[in-house]
């Protein structure tokens, strides 16, 4: 099996266990903004907030550092145990730390406190499943990974059916029942799923004699925390802005924009998918001598992939607002969608770019480049909030990741040189996002321009990349 075709079947079974879930996602966002009000979205919305900074903070950026040394060491083994023990400690301290910080949490997520049980409780059983999960990632059983993200899935749906719609639809009775919970049975439901989960990978906490390395794990820790640091920029760079407009303007207008925001996960599906496939495949082939290469050309099909799909959204953006948020209070907001969408195409290609410096071990850039990025966030939206409302959080996504993406890319040709080809890259984004755009403001609903917009588009990459992918499909057969 050539390099490539394995690297497109493990991004595919990971994208099924990360695309059904979005996917899910899609129907969830129609249930929990029929039964929730704007206000209540909010809430819904600080909730994982807060759930995104304390993931990041307790794996302290142990998975990258894992996949890092579990690559190249000889006895990976005990790479995986130090790891599964040190995140298993940290995680029973961190329960009762963040008990002891309920209050302080909760004001600065604008949350009710009694949520905030609920809130630790998520973290701390994802954050248990860090390393059984980067386990089976590493060791390419990637079926196995799928089937538990599967199930935690299905419980996670399935109960939000059952709580927020089957109750009240079929009339059904229950002494605990409470129609105005609703939210509370929206982080039950997260709770229970991810319970569920942590009793299914539990043999996997055993597959290995457990010894912990305190000078591997010195070494680990070196090479993440820097990781910890440009997470924490990151969560700021994906989730300040909603907690600035609840804030700054009101919890109405936080909602409406966290829904349409939403709207924006076909790229980040497709970017997460990416993710799960590409880092343990970057770091077990960067040995080869074609792999700046194929990195090159990874990325540049990445790139007219999620420029198709952004183009595609937007020309048909009126059908998706339809399918997925139902109701109208949360449309106003829809403007956001195109930008939203570009940005998060510039993370995907900036965390492609990122493996320049995840294996020349200089990991301090990645956090150089996020702190730069979530300070262009916090300056942006703070500074034009007032002047142009939420649109401005809109702008500051596309800024701060461009930004990003660039400074990444110059600074990578430097200390570990890859041919990617720039000016095909440039002109896939360029084409894709003047065609959305002026698909969103001039042709809105014109379907037929929309369909004419992505014909164009396509009968460019295929004039263009004709030739390779023939080469590909060849070499792959």
């Amino acid at each position: 099996m050539s390099v490539l075709k394995r690297f497109v079947k493990d991004t595919a079974v990971y994208g099924l266990a990360t695309i059904l879930p979005r996917l899910m996602s899609f129907v969830l966002i129609g249930l929990h903004t029929e039964k929730l009000e704007t206000t209540g979205y909010a809430e819904n919305t600080s909730f994982y907030i807060g759930a995104a900074f304390l993931n990041v903070l307790l794996t302290y950026g142990m998975e990258t550092a894992f996949f890092r040394f579990f690559s190249k060491s000889e006895n990976k083994e005990r790479v995986y145990s130090t790891v599964l023990i040190a995140l298993t400690i940290s995680s029973c301290i961190a329960f009762v730390l963040l008990w002891l910080l309920k209050e302080p949490i909760t004001e600065a997520l604008e949350l009710p406190v009694k949520y905030i049980g609920y809130l630790i409780g998520v973290t701390i059983l994802d954050t248990l499943v860090v390393a059984p999960f980067a386990y089976l990632r590493a060791k390419g059983r990637a079926l196995r990974f799928a089937g538990i993200k599967l199930i935690n899935l299905a419980i996670y749906v399935l109960l939000n059916f059952f709580l927020l719609w089957a109750i009240p639809y079929f009339s059904l009775s229950f002494d605990w029942y409470n129609s105005d919970e609703l939210l509370t049975y929206i982080f039950i439901a997260n709770l229970i799923a991810s319970a569920v989960t942590l009793l299914l990978i539990l043999p996997d906490f055993f597959k290995t004699k457990l010894v912990f390395d305190k000078h591997l794990f010195s070494q680990l820790w070196n090479y993440g925390w820097p990781v910890l640091v440009a997470g924490m920029a990151f969560v700021i760079n994906e989730n300040l802005d909603k907690l600035l407009l609840g804030n700054m303007l009101d919890k109405d207008i936080m909602g409406a924009y966290s829904g349409c925001y939403k709207l924006a996960v076909f790229m980040t599906i497709f970017i997460q998918a990416f993710r799960l496939g590409a880092e343990p495949f970057f770091f077990n082939h960067a040995r080869n001598k074609n792999a700046p290469i194929t990195y090159a050309t990874i990325l540049k099909y990445f790139v007219i992939v999620g420029a198709g799909g952004l183009l595609l959204i937007v020309c048909f953006i009126d059908i998706f607002k339809e399918l997925l948020i139902r109701d109208e209070q949360y449309w106003k907001a829809l403007e956001i969608v195109p930008y939203i969408l570009l940005g998060n195409l510039f993370l995907g290609i900036y965390h492609n770019l990122s493996v320049w410096y995840k294996l020349t071990d200089k990991t301090q850039y990645g956090m150089y480049f996020s702190i730069l990025g979530a300070g262009l966030t916090i300056v942006l939206n703070i500074v034009l909030i007032p002047v142009i409302g939420f649109m401005a959080s809109a702008y500051a996504t596309v800024v701060a990741y461009g930004v990003m993406m660039l400074i990444s890319y110059f600074y990578g040709q430097k200390y570990y040189h890859i041919p990617y080809n720039v000016s095909r890259i440039s002109l896939y984004l360029v084409v894709a996002t003047a065609g959305a755009l002026v698909s969103f403001y001039f042709f809105r609903a014109h379907y037929y321009i929309s369909a004419l917009l992505i014909f164009i588009f396509t009968a460019l990459i295929f004039y263009l990349e004709k030739k390779e992918l023939k080469s590909i499909l060849k070499r792959n057969k």
